[in-house]
């Protein structure tokens, strides 16, 4: 059952609202979420813009890394950290595949041109760990350069840490189910089918190849100082917020917590790698 004409023109507020679709069994435990997600969002937006105040003041240097399997919610998660920053001091980067000259340099070089700068924070969609899964599952890089990447990546780390760059690492975890869905529906969308990809085309028949690198990818680059952060992503909405909160924990910036929000993030979403730590794109 849905509001009729007589039921709009007597509410007078959100609160009556509620009350007639009480009275009148009418459903509106979607629309409620949504509006709670909404609000939350908004609240967790400005503390970010908070955020951004005071680490341009202080000449900070963030960089904010969001890896994962396609279809995992990276690129959305992007939009929502950054809709409300100043653009003159936040950045999103997405590299595209690398370039003729790009290919005979150092691997690390591409990125370091593009890390943040003294007062910025930067979002990568996708980063240098591309040579760590993506690149050896679809066969985009040799063995060697695999293993080099490997030895070398915890070192350029380290030195990044070294020199106070700030570096948060995001893998966005996902089922198969879920994310064979969220092709489907890339597919059947046309303003979503541009995010389709001959990649991702091969993640579901790939998976286990994914998962295995993934894997070696945790184990080896996984440090005290470069920690990765799993993030739970069947629930597009509840990853966002508390990758959000996430975040917004690990600093101590001027008006933390003016918006009266908790910004501690649910350790059921959101927790550091460990061996035993159950996930569920396994």
């Amino acid at each position: 059952m849905d509001f009729k004409a007589e039921h709009l023109l007597e509410a007078k507020n959100r609160d009556d609202l509620i009350a007639i679709a009480k009275k009148e069994n009418i459903s509106i435990d979607k629309t409620l979420k949504k509006l709670r997600y909404e609000a939350e969002l908004a609240k967790l937006q400005s503390e970010i813009v908070n955020l951004q105040k005071w680490i341009a003041q202080h000449k900070m240097r963030v960089a904010v890394i969001f890896e994962g399997r396609d279809a995992a919610g990276k690129g959305g998660s992007i939009k929502r950290f950054k809709e409300h920053l100043n653009p003159r001091t936040s950045r999103v980067v997405a590299l595209t595949k690398p370039t003729e000259v790009e290919q005979g340099q150092w691997y690390f070089r591409r990125y370091i041109k593009v890390l943040p700068n003294a007062g910025e924070i930067v979002f990568f969609d996708r980063s240098w760990y591309n040579r760590a899964v993506v690149e050896p599952v679809m066969g985009f890089c040799t063995k060697e350069q695999y293993e080099k990447f490997m030895e070398q990546v915890t070192e350029f780390e380290h030195l990044l840490y070294e020199d106070n760059l700030k570096i948060i690492k995001f893998w966005f975890s996902i089922t198969k189910d879920e994310q064979k869905k969220r092709f489907d529906d890339r597919l059947s969308n046309p303003l979503k089918r541009w995010k389709f990809s001959p990649v991702d085309m091969k993640g579901q028949e790939l998976w286990d190849d994914y998962t295995y690198y993934k894997e070696q990818m945790f184990s080896k680059t996984h440090t005290t100082f470069s920690p990765w952060i799993i993030v739970k992503t069947n629930s597009k909405k509840r990853a966002r917020l508390e990758s959000m909160r996430y975040l917004l924990s690990q600093f101590d910036y001027k008006g933390k917590g003016d918006s009266k929000i908790p910004l501690f993030p649910d350790p059921n979403v959101i927790m550091r790698y460990h061996r035993s730590a159950f996930q569920v794109d396994l």
